[in-house]
């Protein structure tokens, strides 16, 4: 489904609430202590300034990089059918997005500041970098429509993996992809509880609507409110409270209210300048301050490299090497596969019980390295037969 586009408001009908439809008088509105009650729904835009590129930009976006990979299409990689058979592209991808390599931007910030006056009444994000998370903001004042790198779970078991684990697992270099440790007959893929394309929404989503009924301000950023059901959030308030889009370009029915104010600039200069005219832009540019981390001499460097190139060069050159990682995760899954297949051949040939089998310290099947004391047996070679046969290729533990 799309956006649900309708006329804008006729200008010469006044306003209900607010004095003009403008950034200013949002401000007014704000400060004026009437308005205490204010929800967010954010998307990718209000991400793409720490670095993290959107998923759907036409020529830019993750997908559009995705598709000269051999993979059945760009959106695979969140597919859970697709996961469950090849786990290790997404994996690849998650090494890149996991939390804690990218700073929050500062209209994150300002997300913690609306929490911090008490005026926060939830934020709804499409957005699966725990950045809102990272900027401050608490966990129940989020609904993570598409859920994110929170937390995590057996994609058979359901049950709950440690963090630490986690992390140790996507940071490691090779990635090495995490297996429920729950029982020893499970053995699942752990997968973040990030919603792929077959799952449903988490339950939060759904319960949470009834709070827009309760709102004084719904502001909405970043996003290009073409992906259901979140798209039909802003539909959901009701006629009165006045809405504000800050966005690069128009999306939705927004504008069509007598209230409705929209404001098309990076969301970034967005928040600023609202807070600006509210006031509160030293409080803001000090929240966001402290959210940055402590860097080595060449994490300096390489961060003020980036902060010269233009947004469209960063941008570019992170899609292009997450595109490029992922690229590598295909390449090797299909290596595996081949020598998983040689060294079945070698087996059939072996007469039994006269030769020593000899694995190959290189590979990584079944997780065996070189200094490993035994050999894979003929009883695990022929269960990595039955898994090539069935999905193509088994990734490494």
């Amino acid at each position: 489904m799309g956006q649900e586009i309708s006329e804008p408001i006729d200008e010469s009908i006044e306003p209900l609430f607010l004095k003009r439809r403008d950034l200013k008088s949002i401000a007014e509105y704000i400060a004026s202590g009437e308005c205490r009650k204010i929800a967010l729904m954010v998307g990718a835009g209000i991400s793409t300034s720490a670095g993290i590129p959107d998923f759907r930009s036409p020529d830019t976006g993750l997908y559009a990089n995705l598709k000269r990979l051999d993979l059945p299409e760009p959106e695979a990689v969140f597919d859970i059918s697709y996961f469950r058979q090849k786990p290790l592209p997404f994996y690849t991808l998650a090494h890149d997005l996991y939390p804690g390599k990218y700073r929050p931007t500062i209209t994150h910030s300002f997300i913690r500041l609306l929490h911090t006056k008490g005026l926060l009444k939830l934020c709804w994000t499409q957005n699966i970098d725990t950045l809102e998370r990272a900027a401050g903001v608490p966990g129940d004042k989020l609904i993570e429509a598409h859920g994110s790198f929170a937390s995590q779970r057996c994609i058979e078991c359901k049950h709950s993996y440690p963090d630490d684990l986690m992390k140790e697992h996507i940071l490691s270099d090779p990635v090495e992809i995490p297996h429920c440790i729950e029982t020893p007959e499970c053995r699942g893929y752990v997968k973040p509880d990030i919603v792929f394309f077959g799952e449903p929404l988490p339950s939060t989503f759904t319960d949470s609507l009834s709070e827009l009924e309760d709102i004084d301000l719904a502001i909405v950023m970043g996003t290009s409110l073409t992906v259901y059901p979140f798209a039909s959030l802003p539909l959901r308030v009701p006629q009165g409270p006045p809405r504000l889009l800050i966005n690069k370009e128009k999306v939705g029915e927004i504008g069509s209210r007598r209230d409705d104010v929209v404001f098309l600039k990076e969301c970034d200069e967005g928040v600023r300048k609202l807070c600006q005219e509210i006031g509160w832009l030293e409080e803001l540019e000090e929240l966001w301050k402290a959210t940055e981390p402590e860097k080595s001499k060449e994490e300096r460097e390489e961060a003020e490299r980036k902060a010269k190139l233009p947004l469209e060069e960063r941008l570019d050159e992170e899609v292009e090497k997450l595109t490029r990682d992922v690229e590598q995760s295909l390449k090797l899954t299909t290596e595996h596969k081949s020598w998983v297949e040689s060294q079945l051949e070698k087996e059939d040939q072996k007469k039994e019980g006269k030769e020593k089998y000899i694995t190959d310290p290189e590979s990584p099947i079944l997780g065996y390295k070189a200094a490993d004391a035994f050999p894979p047996t003929a009883a695990e070679l022929a269960a990595a037969k039955e898994e090539v046969t069935k999905a193509e290729s088994k990734e490494t533990e």
